[in-house]
């Protein structure tokens, strides 16, 4: 295959629907950040593509059966939307090009892999803590926003506020700390079914989120993941370590 891009680099979607998740997911980060970032790391047949969450300070991640090459990528968010949203109409720019079966392969647009500061979440050695309602979360998320409006500067919601622990979960013999940075993450990227802002008042309507719809709490030493049912959030904890043996 002949790579539209600098270097050979490309990002092949195999179908519409694909790529419409792809497009979702970097529409939303682009909204919480004109200039997010996103990286995109092989991990086996399929591509992890995580992104920033400007304020929140946690990584937001979903896996997409897509290709990459010819290495990993790091690119920005709404550029990479752009070009999708081009290449899905079928009158793609020039590195954009429909082939069989509805996939198209684009040019994921200018390097940024210099940009890209800090680790990534290990792929495996995650520990399951324990399942928590998606519902709760949505809450959570709900009543820490109005709280949030209430006590926000010019910056933004004030940073103690964000490190709040808004949930322990407690599963093999593990506490685990979820920090309400996480959860707006988890929200603010629609990973949650139904937990959806009304567009004239920008309201979530909790009951709207299935009761038994789960969220899977999982740790490492240094990790918390949240893995909903549309994508996951992980929280580095510095030099600490997040499972506290009880």
């Amino acid at each position: 295959m002949d790579a539209p891009g600098a270097g050979g680099r490309y990002l092949r979607i195999p179908d519409a629907a694909t790529r419409s998740d792809l497009h979702a997911f970097l529409t939303r980060a682009a909204r919480l950040d004109a200039a997010a970032l996103v990286r995109l790391v092989r991990r086996g047949e399929a591509v992890a593509v995580w992104t920033t969450t400007a304020g929140f300070d946690t990584l937001a991640g979903r896996t997409f059966r897509v290709e990459i090459g010819p290495g990993d990528i790091s690119v920005g968010a709404e550029p990479l939307a752009a070009e999708i949203r081009s290449a899905g109409g079928g009158n793609g720019p020039s590195g954009a090009d429909e082939v069989a079966g509805g996939a198209v392969t684009v040019d994921p647009g200018l390097p940024m892999d210099t940009a890209w500061r800090g680790s990534l979440p290990p792929a495996d050695g995650f520990e399951h803590v324990d399942d928590v309602p998606a519902r709760d979360l949505v809450a959570l998320s709900v009543q820490g926003a109005q709280v949030a409006r209430e006590n926000s500067t010019m910056t933004g919601p004030p940073r103690s506020l964000l490190d709040q622990t808004v949930l322990e979960v407690d599963g093999g013999g593990h506490r685990v700390a979820v920090p309400l940075r996480s959860v707006f993450a988890l929200t603010a990227m629609g990973f949650v079914p139904q937990a959806v802002q009304d567009p004239a008042t920008g309201a979530v309507d909790v009951d709207r989120v299935p009761a038994d719809e789960p969220v899977r709490v999982r740790a490492t030493r240094t990790w918390v993941r949240l893995d909903a049912r549309y994508g996951s959030v992980a929280l580095r904890v510095g030099g600490e370590i997040p499972l506290m043996v009880t």
